[in-house]
């Protein structure tokens, strides 16, 4: 992205736009329409507050002595500062404005944001002691600068999935926190000072967490602790319920693992569940499979009662990593969003871009699904994850079509019947609020690639293939064993076997610890499971050919694998084989003897818990039993 003003031509764009202002003031007691930067996507209203940029640097160039006293070039260094400054909050408020779907429209308005930061954070630097003697620039704004810039690496991370931009972001919260940027603000009698340096350390836990540094975590949650019950003692404020609310989510976040893998002097190892170099198994040469990749994934999270974090409930949070490559150190591998200029082109090694949905409503989801669709490059995929409260159909209906079997639950004003499931009270309408399979059709006209975790995911079962393009359906368990303790408060089981197959194991083992050399060889073995596993799905004769033509695209590969590892664990589980709602599903099925419940796949997943000592805990002898 390049420059739209470079810093050597600010002096005669800023006399230009003083003289602009100063008009617009004094000529009119009307209010001006004036654009500030080209190509803003609305123009600005002066209005009162907006002239005010032009007393203050009046009154703070008074304040230093008479104003005729002060040097000319430190005079233009307030005013150029205080344009900067203006231009940048006016640039940043404007990306609320920004469409939330679609991926090419906000590109240009983001380039030109970063790189009227860019200028503000290199001119307080290298104008910091006039600032201090003539502005008054005090630590708390650089670290306003520095904490919007961050904020703009997070939300380009959002917008683009690309994950090296969150080690920026990290960057900026990091420093603000090293230099004590926000040091001197309790010391001011100034409660919304205060609340600036909470959200900042929200933001910041935000990122750690999407970054797995749980170790800072666990500091920031401590500190923001300490801050928050010093802001509560000091301001009688109304707020205090809810930031204590946001230190109860974060800690509940931390702990909604099952399983912890330690090192030998008991702590906490903290372990990656995106992508890596080794994650997915390798296709064998000669492999026939499909050239499709995946380009664009909807997330969404309606689970009543879930643990969450800053809208991202943990199923949420499970699943975007499982669509991710671990992150790279960008300032080496890729080019800033408009800070500058390279001719080197960055490795190509995209993530899906990706919507992070939390409790959207019927109608915002269906839009975000058509704007994924529309932009869908050719021989792309769209993966739709639900993570959401099963709705059940009341009573038979005279055609059992993709709008009778009811669906999940999108968000809507009512409060949910039976705490996980609503039944339709009137028998002649449909549920209003819920996502029937039916509604998904229109979107099969391209690859679709769907994952359901609800305790009616059966329900999309009822897939009709009405158009030959590729189609898969993931369904988790209905219900799952009595027995076996309900995590459903700490994320679902399935998720958890899709982002973190040993984990999962683990956990349904009834193991809740693990020493890291143990674990380490669990995941070598596990990834020779996988590489089983994907033979066994390409050289299976009576498969489904939509499974393959996913097959060749990275992330899809490993779902699949890790799908099939999930049900035939479940499978071969005593506690699981009580009732056929324990068992995963998909549409359209899998070949069950060549697939989940194949003898030399049931062998592999019996040596796994032998090396984990719980084998008792399996069958031996599966296939008998059926």
């Amino acid at each position: 992205m390049k420059h739209t003003l470079q810093l050597k031509q600010a002096p005669q764009f800023l006399q230009t736009y003083l003289k602009l202002l100063w008009s617009a003031w004094t000529t009119t007691v009307e209010h001006r329409t004036y654009g500030l930067a080209a190509g803003f996507r609305s123009p600005l209203l002066w209005s009162t507050q907006d002239l005010g940029t032009e007393l203050a640097i009046k009154e703070i160039m008074s304040s230093g002595g008479a104003e005729d006293d002060i040097p000319q070039a430190e005079r233009k260094t307030v005013t150029d500062f205080c344009y900067l400054l203006d231009k940048s909050k006016q640039l940043f408020n404007g990306l609320r404005d920004l469409p939330q779907y679609g991926q090419k429209q906000w590109q240009s308005y983001f380039g030109r944001t970063f790189d009227v930061y860019t200028k503000l954070w290199k001119f307080q630097q290298q104008h910091r002691q006039v600032l201090d003697n003539r502005y008054g620039l005090k630590r708390w704004q650089i670290g306003e600068i520095a904490s919007k810039i961050g904020q703009l690496y997070y939300h380009y991370y959002l917008r683009t999935s690309e994950t090296s931009y969150l080690n920026e972001a990290f960057s900026f919260y990091s420093a603000i926190r090293q230099r004590s940027y926000y040091s001197q603000v309790n010391k001011e009698d100034r409660p919304e000072l205060v609340v600036k340096k909470l959200r900042y350390y929200a933001r910041f836990i935000v990122v750690c967490l999407l970054l797995n540094k749980m170790d800072v975590v666990k500091d920031l949650v401590k500190e923001l602790s300490d801050e928050i019950e010093d802001y509560t003692h000091r301001f009688n404020t109304e707020d205090q319920v809810e930031w204590n609310l946001v230190l109860q989510e974060v800690a509940a976040f931390i702990e909604a693992d099952p399983v912890m893998v330690l090192n030998d002097d008991n702590t906490i190892v903290i372990t990656s569940n995106r992508l890596s170099e080794t994650g997915a198994p390798l296709l064998e040469q000669g492999m026939i499979v499909g050239q499709l990749a995946l380009a664009d994934a909807l997330i969404i999270g309606n689970c009543n009662n879930q643990v969450k974090f800053s809208e991202l409930t943990i199923d949420m949070f499970r699943m975007l990593q499982a669509l991710e490559r671990e992150p790279m150190n960008l300032a080496s591998q890729m080019n800033k969003p408009g800070m500058q200029e390279s001719t080197e082109k960055p490795a190509r090694r995209e993530n899906p871009h990706k919507y992070l949905l939390y409790k959207p409503t019927f109608s915002q989801l269906y839009t975000f699904l058509a704007a994924s669709f529309k932009e869908l490059p050719a021989n792309s995929v769209l993966l739709i994850y639900l993570s959401a409260t099963g709705v059940f159909p009341s009573g038979r209906s005279d055609s059992e079509g993709p709008y009778d079997f009811g669906g999940v639950l999108t968000n809507s004003n009512r409060d949910i019947i039976n705490g996980d499931a609503i039944h339709k009270r009137n028998q002649s309408y449909k549920e209003m609020h819920c996502l029937h399979p039916g509604d998904l059709y229109p979107f099969t006209r391209k690859p679709l690639f769907i994952i359901v975790d609800s305790s009616n995911s059966v329900a999309y079962k009822n897939f009709t293939n009405l158009f030959g393009q590729p189609l898969v359906c993931l369904l988790s368990p209905t219900a799952y064993p009595k027995a076996l303790q309900d995590q459903s408060q700490r994320g679902s089981l399935f998720t958890l076997f899709l982002n973190n197959p040993l984990m999962a194991f683990l956990f349904v083992s009834g193991l809740s610890s693990m020493r890291r050399g143990l674990w380490e060889k669990c995941q070598d073995y596990l990834r020779k499971i996988n590489r089983d596993i994907a033979q066994l799905l390409t050289h299976s004769r009576s498969i489904d050919q939509s499974f393959l033509q996913f097959f060749g695209d990275e992330f899809l590969r490993l779902l699949l694998t890790r799908f099939i590892f999930c049900s035939a664990t479940m499978r071969m589980h005593k506690i699981f084989r009580q009732e056929t709602r324990n068992y995963p599903e998909s549409y359209p099925q899998l070949p069950r003897d060549e697939t989940v419940e194949n003898p030399h796949l049931q062998k592999h997943i019996l040596e796994l818990a032998s090396i984990l000592d719980v084998r008792n805990v399996f069958l031996e002898n599966t296939l008998d039993d059926y």
